[in-house]
């Protein structure tokens, strides 16, 4: 039997960034690195920052707020909202729980998505989903970090790589174009490449792991790299 599908597309797009700019310059105070060495390596010259108590649900709002007016669509027309962010407030609730209050969006089914690079990605398949089947109408889906919290600035392998942002887009049925299709792929055998060895439910958080500096993210660059 084949479904009767609907067309979803992007109405409205939005993102914020944080005023605070750590540039290379900044971290050559900070760690054994140079704008020379970082720059040929990666073409990163600056990273924005969140302030402290700016949390990933502060960003959030800021490009949601911009994708909606683009969209000309009211917080209550939302059916859905989708966040995709590593860096949540807290452990739960959501960041999207918490940004469908801000908003005010009483009307909106709202979860996150953990998928570190690909959480954004992840969010806008899901979200077509449901407008495609008809489940809703309006989705809002967010990709928003605030790594700069999980960032060890004593390792000078990883803390020129990351800063903080948010990008937010509206899907809704269109009547031509939008998504043509979405492909998803995932190989779980790699999961030691990069990741956030404590906090969860393997290693709680300890004195011990707090000492060992396990609630920083840690990457294996070369292994990544290929």
């Amino acid at each position: 039997m084949r479904l009767n599908l609907k067309k979803a597309g992007i109405i409205g797009v939005g993102e914020y960034l944080p005023e605070r700019i750590l540039t290379n310059a900044d971290l050559e105070k900070i760690v054994d690195t140079s704008d020379e060495w970082i720059t040929t390596r990666t073409g990163i010259k600056e990273r924005h920052l969140a302030d402290k108590g700016q949390a990933a649900s502060d960003l959030a709002y800021q490009a949601a707020r911009k994708a909606l007016e683009n969209a000309k669509l009211k917080p209550e027309d939302l059916d859905l909202i989708v966040v995709a962010t590593i860096t949540g407030d807290m452990p739960f609730p959501s960041v999207a729980a918490i940004l469908q209050n801000q908003l005010g969006a009483k009307h909106a089914a709202s979860f996150d998505i953990s998928a570190a690079c690909a959480g954004f990605v992840y969010g806008l398949s899901v979200a077509h989903q449901f407008i495609a089947c008809s489940t809703y109408k309006n989705a809002l889906v967010v990709g928003v970090e605030v790594l700069s919290s999980i960032t060890d600035w004593q390792d000078r392998n990883t803390c020129v790589l990351f800063g903080d942002g948010a990008g937010a887009v509206v899907l809704s049925e269109v009547k031509s174009g939008g998504i043509i299709s979405t492909y998803l792929g995932c190989d779980g055998s790699k999961v030691g490449i990069l990741n956030l060895p404590a906090g969860g439910s393997r290693n709680p958080a300890t004195h011990d792991t707090v000492d060992k500096r396990m609630h920083y993210l840690k990457m294996q660059g070369n292994e990544l790299f290929k």
